[in-house]
């Protein structure tokens, strides 16, 4: 199929409203646009660049755990939680009560995409997987009356307060498993030899448009994106994540879904999806840039703490991967007292490694902050 004959589907008549209907998508796609061309040139180079990074730097896996966390943090923030990400990395105690509804939001997706992650080396990206994943992010929050980890049997719609003035109605309920059945075909349909990034865009906007949960949707959506890049070998790690560059431009990235349902333009979609890896691929770039800067000024200072060192590379070791830290995590990680703790976080402290954000005298808590700042 030419992107340019592409047909997104058509509305369909329901009890006092008109839900779009999507057409399947597990075709053959070609493409007579050079801009496409360019564009998938460049986002195949740069995701090629970003993968050599993450094999390159050491212990690679401490740091793309914060990149989960921004992950997480970023997608929750645009379906409108506050969470900022200092917020998201400290301990739940320590958030304002009125605030860690949405603190837990986005810890329910670090657990999510954790698990997905690890259960790639058992299952294929699926219906099963997606339920799976879906069922841990709404998990004990305000969605978990939205049915966790099951697609939805009611209408649900997007904007506006009922059916009668929203702005985007999915299909109807009833269509919900046979369009995902088809979706998943697509995502595992080797025979058409469509590349992988445009396959990827046509699977997020198609999923977008199914919107098959009652509660999610974008952020299992978005979740996908990096699911299907670790699954089919284009990233080694999970290091690449699109949230930051769809809510930096929240209001083009909804625009460019909308328009493929309203002018069955794909191709603007495809570009602008393919403009968000590239965008995105070079921040991550720059971040690992950032890392292996700061990692090689890190082991430097370790080094000169002499008999403290030791403690030292475990301590920075573990501020890498949880970078808020207080004397008991500090004595409980290195076994030591609390005065041998108090006196190696001192040492951090002086070098401005360290951040004491609290203000108190005791039970202070610190941040590596300007780690935190890469990301």
């Amino acid at each position: 199929m030419d992107i340019k004959n592409f047909v997104a589907g058509s509305y369909k008549q329901q009890y006092k409203y008109q839900s779009f209907s999507p057409n399947k998508i597990n075709n053959a796609y070609v493409w007579d646009d050079a801009t496409i061309n360019k564009l998938l040139e460049e986002a195949n180079i740069l995701l090629g660049q970003l993968n050599a990074y993450t094999m390159i730097v050491p212990d690679v896996d401490l740091f793309v755990q914060m990149h989960i966390t921004k992950e997480a943090n970023t997608s929750s923030r645009i379906e409108g939680t506050k969470t900022e990400m200092d917020e998201a990395l400290m301990e739940k105690e320590n958030i304002d009560p009125e605030r860690r509804d949405d603190w837990e939001e986005v810890q329910n997706y670090i657990q999510a995409m954790n698990e997905a992650i690890e259960a790639l080396t058992k299952l294929p990206i699926s219906k099963r997987l997606i339920k799976q994943t879906h069922a841990t992010l709404l998990q004990g929050v305000r969605g978990e009356v939205k049915q966790p980890g099951n697609f939805r049997i009611s209408q649900n719609w997007i904007g506006g307060s009922n059916l009668t003035n929203a702005f985007y109605i999915p299909p109807h309920q009833d269509e919900v498993e046979d369009l995902m059945s088809d979706l998943e075909s697509f995502i595992h349909n080797e025979e058409f030899n469509v590349p992988h990034l445009i396959k990827l865009a046509i699977v997020h906007y198609q999923f977008e448009t199914i919107h098959p949960f009652l509660d999610g949707n974008g952020r299992i959506g978005r979740l996908l994106i990096t699911l299907y890049l670790v699954s089919n070998g284009l990233l080694n790690h999970p290091s690449l994540y699109l949230s930051d560059f769809f809510e930096r431009n929240k209001g083009a990235y909804y625009d460019a879904l909308t328009v493929v349902r309203s002018s069955n333009d794909l191709a603007h979609w495809i570009k602008f999806f393919l403009t968000a890896v590239i965008e995105t691929s070079k921040s991550s770039i720059a971040t690992f840039n950032g890392i292996l800067e700061l990692k090689r000024r890190m082991d430097f200072f370790v080094a000169s703490l002499g008999r403290k060192a030791e403690n030292g590379q475990k301590l920075i070791t573990y501020l890498y991967k949880h970078p808020v830290i207080d004397s008991k995590k500090t004595m409980k990680i290195l076994g030591v007292s609390a005065k041998t703790a108090g006196t190696l976080l001192k040492d951090f402290e002086d070098e401005g490694i360290l951040i004491e954000y609290t203000g108190f005298q005791r039970n202070r808590s610190y941040m590596f902050t300007e780690y935190i700042d890469l990301f």
